[in-house]
């Protein structure tokens, strides 16, 4: 698996980490067998920078990859965990509750350290508390070796410089915004990331399975016009034999000043499949037929958070 150096922090990552949510049962019912089979595939084929959260399934998946992680050394894979959302409207950002919360994960995740911890989702909650307390609590807990480094995550573009104009961060993560359909991470955000020397990392390549062959969430928030630019350009790789889950995968880790992308999944069948998609080359023909049917659509996102995080 081919690597990338994160930021100025030193960690070298796999373009393709695993994302623990599904351990979580985030999405279907997981059984301790599927959760440490998915983990060990994951290490065994280079994933081994793992991403999770208490927020996924409530704690469950961090407590599941304590047990899948219980006998692998730990100086073989890079952990990152987060604080701040513990459920679908419980957001704490509070300083106490960020000591409280690290504890709660390394007892979990049965380890002395984390390699990152990022604050979760934080455009649902106003954006001064980050800096002025959330940020300073975790660097405390970095001094004490708790954390190695530091940062955050979230949906909307303008969080980034919001942050990173006022207080200094190691990392962040976007989500949904480097994708076959929707860029802006790349072009709004990453070359102002990259001149102040913080890690970028990217998540959902597949957009909340808009680009795949699954059925559509119900929950999912992009615009109808995007999903019918989906589904059209989902047909038209099916009909040239490929999933457009591979052109999608491929499509956002190619990029060279993203370090990694997250992908998750309890099913170590589709790690496989990941690791193999990410050996061949793209297509490149029909990776331009896809980029011009989502040409009409391309950015449409949705609100997410505070409206004035947006």
């Amino acid at each position: 698996m081919q690597k990338r150096f994160l930021g100025r922090t030193g960690l070298h990552l796999p373009i393709l980490g695993f994302g623990a949510s599904s351990l979580g049962q985030e999405f279907r019912s997981v059984t301790l067998d599927e959760a440490i089979a998915s983990v060990r595939v994951a290490l065994d084929l280079g994933l081994n920078f793992i991403d999770t959260s208490p927020f996924y399934g409530r704690g469950m998946s961090e407590v599941l990859l304590g047990v899948a992680l219980r006998d692998v050394p730990r100086e073989s894979y890079t952990l990152c965990s987060k604080l701040g959302r513990y459920d679908l409207q419980h957001f704490d950002f509070s300083a106490r509750r960020v000591a409280e919360s690290i504890d709660v994960s390394l007892h979990r995740l049965r380890t002395d350290h984390l390699d990152i911890m990022l604050c979760h989702d934080i455009e649902f909650v106003p954006m001064q508390q980050i800096v002025d307390e959330t940020i300073p609590a975790m660097r405390r807990a970095q001094a004490a070796g708790k954390i190695r480094f530091i940062g955050f995550s979230g949906y909307p573009q303008k969080i980034f410089r919001l942050i990173a104009d006022q207080t200094d961060v190691d990392c962040v993560l976007s989500y949904n915004q480097y994708t076959l359909q929707n860029t802006r991470f790349a072009e709004e955000t990453v070359p102002y990331l990259k001149a102040k020397g913080i890690g970028v990392m990217n998540a959902g390549p597949f957009s909340a399975r808009l680009l795949t062959n699954a059925p559509l969430p119900a929950w999912l928030k992009e615009p109808e016009s995007v999903k019918a630019a989906a589904r059209a350009a989902a047909q038209l790789c099916a009909h040239r034999g490929v999933d457009i889950a591979q052109l999608a995968l491929q499509y956002s880790c190619a990029n060279p000043d993203i370090t990694t992308t997250i992908a998750g999944s309890a099913n170590p069948e589709n790690i496989r499949r990941w690791a193999n998609w990410l050996a061949q080359p793209v297509d490149a023909d029909l990776l331009a037929e896809v980029l011009a049917l989502f040409a009409p659509v391309k950015n449409l996102g949705h609100k997410e958070g505070l409206p004035e995080n947006n």
